[in-house]
């Protein structure tokens, strides 16, 4: 052994660990996914066209570039910014929002003054342009959990606003102002989700460890539970005066969800349950406008008995029965006799006719997908608040896709809310696109080697495929000790722990 390996040698720990595997950052995987969701999309955009007039629609290659711009403009981002990220989330919001967009373009042709394609083509491009500026300017995620109460503030400023103004088919959840119109509670729900994951985080101890025993429950003090349990109830009263049941049932799902997760208590979920059935009992007698709602899930037929002609949530069921076990294609269904709510509330209905029950369950396994790509950062990331707020961002779509999908397959009352990516309206797919850059933020922060982390905290940078692992510090307590048990001088670096028990005692005059 030469001279320079001897004192290598001397100079590395022996009890140092080998440094961990580099993680595959499967940029390239992304890529190529991000490939076939946006060349899929085109290909449904054609057979639309097809479909309805035998020949290419003229608009094919504005709708795949305009698609393709935006998916390389996310990827850029989270190869740049993100680069550990999950590599399947991003695809998935893709595909998701393009066949969104095939399905209004489909039903554009049914309302031929009312094309609203472009509309949402554009509401994406501002979505896109939102989860850039996420993914580019958020360095970490845990930020966030410093601006908790201002997220709470912002979001009952935002649920209060449309009382201002005047209701929209029976609801009052809208701002509209010069023809322009927003949903202030979709922007409200990730900032509420926030507000709960921070102070769940810096609670988690007192709401699972103190407090007043029922059974095998324990209740935390008031102290502690008080300020979310009022945020959620002013929300929620808010909500019952607009009369918008189904942003009131999602952000008490993720109050119950984000509470058990915290505490690992189940007697929350029952209790949640409980007061759920309650709450949509009592709202849905004395609302006038719930109440309608409970009695066509009750009685779909109802108009063909009476003479009047099925509704909407009969039309519905005809159009999901039409679809058969692979629908009648792209472009051949009978959307128009849904009615007004074809593009928002419905639009699952159409899907389920023209793509049957295969294209349903490809449907909801996407959507799996992109909540099972929330839960897996949100075991893998280091801190409570994370973690808490990966599972909140996940369960939104998961909690807003069973209502929807049960409200247009009549297994619940319908809720007014859009199916995620899928339905007509820019405030909701802004919205999705911002809870997708969040998860890629965690899922970087999760899946990322610490060294890397620390030194991107710290400013500096690491070269990838460099060693993660560091030698172990001494304590300053611990050094002087072992200097007082010796005379010789102090040992270089590492030389104490290849010294004996009875070398390191040390034998001089200070021995003993």
């Amino acid at each position: 052994m030469t001279a320079m390996a001897r004192a290598a040698a001397a100079a590395r720990p022996a009890d140092s660990p080998p440094p961990p595997p580099s993680l595959p950052r499967r940029r390239g995987v992304e890529l190529a996914l991000l490939v076939g969701a946006v060349v899929i999309s085109v290909c449904g955009y054609v057979v639309v066209g097809l479909a309805r007039w035998h020949a290419l629609p003229g608009g094919a290659l504005r709708y795949g570039a305009g698609l393709g711009a935006l998916a390389l403009l996310a990827h850029l981002a989270v190869r740049f910014r993100a680069p550990y990220a999950d590599p399947l989330l991003l695809p998935t919001a893709v595909l998701l929002n393009g066949i969104g967009l095939v399905l209004i373009f489909r039903l554009d042709q049914e309302t031929p003054g009312d094309h609203a394609a472009p509309t949402q083509l554009l509401w994406s491009t501002v979505g896109v342009a939102l989860f850039t500026a996420v993914v580019v300017l958020l360095p970490d995620h845990r930020m966030l959990q410093r601006y908790a109460y201002v997220c709470a503030a912002l979001a009952l400023l935002l649920m209060a606003a449309p009382i201002l103004f005047p209701a929209v088919n029976g609801a009052k959840i809208w701002i509209r102002f010069a023809g322009f119109s927003i949903q202030p509670g979709e922007f409200a729900k990730v900032l509420i989700t926030v507000f709960f994951a921070g102070y769940l985080a810096a609670n988690r101890g007192a709401l699972a460890h103190t407090g007043r025993r029922m059974g095998r429950l324990r209740l935390p003090t008031g102290r502690v539970l008080g300020p979310i349990v009022t945020i959620w109830l002013v929300s929620v009263a808010v909500l019952v005066l607009e009369r918008d049941l189904g942003t009131s049932l999602l952000f008490f799902g993720i109050f119950v969800v984000l509470l058990y997760v915290a505490t690992g208590r189940t007697g929350w979920i029952a209790i949640g349950l409980v007061l759920a059935g309650i709450g949509a009992a009592a709202v849905g007698t004395l609302e006038p406008h719930v109440h309608s709602r409970v009695e066509d899930w009750q009685h779909p037929f109802a108009g063909i008995a009476a003479g009047k002609g099925p509704g909407q949530l009969a039309q519905s069921l005809f159009a999901f029965a039409a679809g058969g076990m692979f629908g009648t294609g792209l472009g051949q269904g009978h959307s128009s006799l849904i009615g007004f709510a074809m593009k928002s509330d419905f639009i699952l209905a159409t899907y389920g006719e023209e793509l049957g029950l295969a294209g349903l369950t490809a449907l909801f396994l996407l959507y799996a997908l992109l909540v099972a790509g929330g839960y897996r950062a949100a075991v893998a990331v280091r801190d409570p608040f994370g973690s808490l707020l990966a599972v909140g961002l996940a369960a939104l779509p998961a909690i807003q896709v069973f209502v929807i999908a049960g409200g247009v397959m009549g297994l619940i009352p319908l809720t007014g809310m859009a199916m995620p990516f899928l339905a007509q309206g820019g405030s909701s797919v802004v919205t999705n696109w911002i809870i997708v850059a969040l998860l890629l933020r965690i899922s970087n922060g999760a899946r990322m080697p610490r060294a890397e982390g620390r030194a991107r905290a710290g400013g500096g940078r690491v070269r990838r495929g460099a060693p993660t692992g560091a030698p172990r510090r001494t304590k300053p307590g611990a050094a002087r000790r072992t200097r007082r048990r010796g005379a010789g001088p102090r040992p270089a670096a590492g030389a104490a722990r290849r010294t004996s028990p009875a070398g390191a005692r040390g034998s001089g005059p200070g021995a003993g």
